[in-house]
């Protein structure tokens, strides 16, 4: 199992049809970190939850987008609203103006996640404050799927400052980021938008990257490393 690994104890109620898409996805081998900057793939992540807690909120919608050889396709982005129990608390809701009904009519947990895992294939997760993402979406995909997410993880909010240092002092959002350099988001704390103004702003790290000399997956994630090492 070299993408997904497997956790101890029960195993999810899956039907026969999700298990052999499941494996298919453990089978897929993570994207290689040697890949030119220039060519890499990259699918980049938004969650919206019922709150900011890592241990106890529940994953409500996933948004994400591909980013291919330094290209934001048009078409072909994910989104899926995870099917509620009861909805989130009204002021949730009105923070990411997924109603009641939405939530509680979306689709089945696994089968949502299970979508996701596939559309993620074997790229490195892309996300602004990726750990929460990554906590969200791992906490899930082990309750329904039975797996953790093996992708490789890079934290925009890690990587802009080390790009920037001169902004890295007034600029902690993701809006201090993007506003600046015109990246228009029309419909904020809604997934999609928020992993495409994310996705964007990728774009322009990327530039700067190959600009001061990094030249493929590994240089940046070795960046992230470093600054989180540096704990800035």
């Amino acid at each position: 199992m070299n993408w997904l690994r497997r956790l101890w104890g029960g195993r999810p109620a899956l039907s026969d049809a999700q298990r052999a898409r499941l494996q298919a996805c453990i089978d897929t081998p993570r994207d290689d970190t040697a890949t030119p900057l220039a060519d890499a793939r990259w699918v980049v992540v938004d969650v919206e939850s019922s709150g900011l807690d890592v241990f106890s909120d529940r994953l409500i919608a996933i948004g994400a987008v591909r980013v291919q050889a330094q290209a934001l396709p048009l078409a072909g982005s994910f989104y899926h609203v995870l099917r509620q129990a009861a909805p989130s608390s009204v002021e949730n809701i009105l923070v990411h103006g997924i109603g009641g009904t939405e939530q509680t009519a979306g689709l089945e947990p696994a089968e949502a996640l299970l979508a996701f895992v596939e559309y993620a294939g074997g790229a490195p997760l892309v996300a602004y404050h990726a750990d929460f993402d990554r906590a969200m979406i791992n906490r899930a995909t082990r309750a329904y799927l039975g797996v953790t997410l093996r992708n490789r993880w890079l934290d925009l909010a890690q990587i802009a400052p080390a790009l920037f240092p001169e902004h890295a002092k007034n600029r902690r959002a993701l809006d201090d980021w993007t506003t600046p350099l015109g990246i228009v988001n029309l419909n904020r704390h809604n997934a999609v938008a928020d992993a495409s103004a994310t996705a964007q702003l990728l774009l322009v790290l990327l530039d700067r990257a190959l600009a001061q000399g990094l030249q493929n997956v590994n240089d940046l994630l070795s960046m992230e490393r470093g600054q989180r090492w540096l704990g800035r």
